[in-house]
């Protein structure tokens, strides 16, 4: 795989749908939807009307930004879908909504969050391993809530689980809008999965 910079134009964001215990949470799904739109680019999220996924959505909506909610019916069901916004998209399930997402997506920040949050990101952060896309990964580390998770990703590393290659492409910052420009200065690594199996590269 050739390297270059990827020209980031929408970013898809993983947040929780609880607001969390610290305020510091709030401020920082404000400050990134704020920022994203001020930056002209497009926010792809949840589609609730919940917790920091709210407030990533709200924020950048104030901002005059655009945002696509990507929802399965069951959550609308449930009658946490966003009704503010513009464009929401409806999928039959998880699995389509994620896989949505990703598509309409340059680029994945992941906010706080729980199990869901941790699910999606790590399965966009695997397909840019395998090669199966080309797009920056990026933790907003609010108060250090991502700091075990960075940890157990160096532990893994020197386990020889993970190259440290792969273990680059997990972006990290306190702050929205160094992250962003961490991503938009981001290029792929070259080097295949397999520890042991140096001969294979990227698909």
């Amino acid at each position: 795989m050739a390297r270059y910079r990827h020209r980031v134009r929408s970013i898809c964001v993983f947040s929780g749908s609880s607001p969390g215990t610290r305020p510091e949470y709030a401020a920082a799904a404000t400050a990134l939807g704020t920022e994203l739109a001020g930056r002209g680019l497009r926010v792809v999220y949840g589609g609730a009307d919940v917790g920091l996924m709210a407030k990533v959505a709200d924020a950048a909506l104030a901002a005059g930004g655009e945002v696509i909610g990507v929802i399965p019916q069951r959550l609308v069901d449930s009658e946490i879908a966003h009704r503010g916004l513009r464009e929401l998209r409806v999928t039959g399930s998880m699995h389509e909504r994620k896989a949505t997402m990703a598509e309409l997506s340059d680029g994945f920040v992941a906010l706080p969050g729980g199990l869901g949050t941790l699910d999606e990101f790590a399965e966009v952060l695997t397909w840019s391993q395998l090669g199966l896309h080309s797009k920056p990964c990026g933790l907003l580390d609010v108060a250090g809530y991502y700091g075990l998770l960075l940890a157990f990703f160096d532990h893994a590393v020197a386990e020889r689980f993970v190259r440290a290659e792969h273990r680059a492409m997990v972006l990290a910052d306190t702050d929205p809008g160094r992250l962003l420009d961490a991503m938009q200065r981001w290029s792929p690594p070259t080097v295949g999965k397999w520890l042991d199996r140096d001969d294979v590269s990227p698909p």
